[in-house]
C-alpha cells in the first residue's frame, strides 16, 4: 500500500500551446463534491519573471496496482480572455495561492489521487507551536521517483510564531532546505486523529525561499527559511 500522502500531490508543468515553461507542485483539495488543484498563483501568471502560460499539465495515475502507468491531463488557464484560477488577497496584499477546479469528467475513470478536505486544515491557528515536526511534499527541481510518479518529501520545522501573519503578510515561516519546483507543495503536520485514511493536517502552501537582500553571498550562506501560506484561504478560494 502507498502512503496516501503521496497521492496528495502532483508534478505540475506550465506551457505557452505546445512549449513548456516551468515546473512546479501542486495538491487535490475536494470539497462538497468539487475536486480542485491548489498551487502557488506564481505558477499561473508572474509578470515580473514575464510568466504567462495558458495551460498546465498534471500528472495523473491510472492504476491503483500499478503505479509505473499514469497520464497527463492538460487543463486551461484562461476562457474568453479570463482566467479560469482563482488567487485571493488581503490586506497584506496578494496570496500566492491559486486553485483551479479540474473538470470530474475529464479524468480517467482509473485516475488514483487522494484528497485533501476542509476537515484536514486547522480549526484553529493557535493549536501549532513554534518548532513544530512538518512535511513539505513536492518534486523539487522536477526530482522523484519517475518510475512510480511519486513525489518526495522534505522534513521541516516552524520557524515563526505560527497563527501570526509574519512581517504582516499571510504566510508562516519554514526551516526546510526546498528548490525550484517545490513552488504550490502542501505543508503537512502528522495527525493521527484527523482522518484514517489520511492522518495530516494541511498547515500552509509553500511558496519560496526567503532570503536576506543584504547577504553576501561570498561569506554568508542562504538563511534556509522559507514561506508558507496559511491553507485556511482555501475555504475562501473554494466557495
Amino acid at each position: 500500500m502507498i502512503e496516501p500522502l503521496l497521492l496528495t500531490t502532483a508534478q505540475v508543468s506550465t506551457f505557452d500551446g505546445e512549449r513548456p515553461l516551468t515546473g512546479a507542485s501542486g495538491f487535490f483539495f475536494e470539497r462538497e463534491g468539487r475536486l480542485f488543484l491548489v498551487t502557488s498563483r506564481h505558477v499561473m501568471i508572474d509578470a515580473p519573471s514575464d510568466h504567462f502560460p495558458n495551460r498546465v499539465e498534471v500528472e495523473l495515475h491510472t492504476d491503483v496496482s500499478n503505479l509505473t502507468r499514469s497520464t497527463s491531463m492538460s487543463v486551461l488557464l484562461h476562457r474568453d480572455g479570463k482566467s479560469l484560477w482563482r488567487q485571493g488577497s488581503d490586506a497584506g496584499g496578494e496570496i500566492d495561492v491559486a486553485v483551479i477546479e479540474l473538470d470530474r469528467s475529464a479524468l480517467p475513470e482509473s485516475a488514483v489521487l487522494s484528497c485533501f478536505t476542509p476537515a484536514h486544515l486547522l480549526r484553529s491557528l493557535q493549536e501549532v507551536e513554534v518548532g513544530t515536526s512538518l512535511l513539505i511534499v513536492g518534486f523539487p527541481l522536477g526530482f522523484h521517483d519517475a518510475l512510480h510518479h511519486l513525489p518526495v518529501v522534505r522534513q521541516a520545522v516552524i520557524a515563526s510564531s505560527f497563527g501570526l501573519r509574519f512581517q504582516g503578510s499571510g504566510y508562516f515561516l519554514t526551516d526546510a532546505r526546498t528548490h525550484r519546483g517545490t513552488s504550490g507543495a502542501p505543508v503537512v503536520m502528522r495527525s493521527p486523529s484527523t482522518d484514517a485514511e489520511l492522518p495530516w493536517k494541511l498547515l500552509g502552501v509553500h511558496s519560496a525561499r526567503m532570503d536576506m537582500g543584504s547577504r553576501d553571498s561570498q561569506v554568508d550562506e542562504t538563511l534556509g527559511l522559507n514561506c508558507a501560506w496559511y491553507a485556511d484561504i482555501l475555504l475562501t478560494l473554494t466557495t
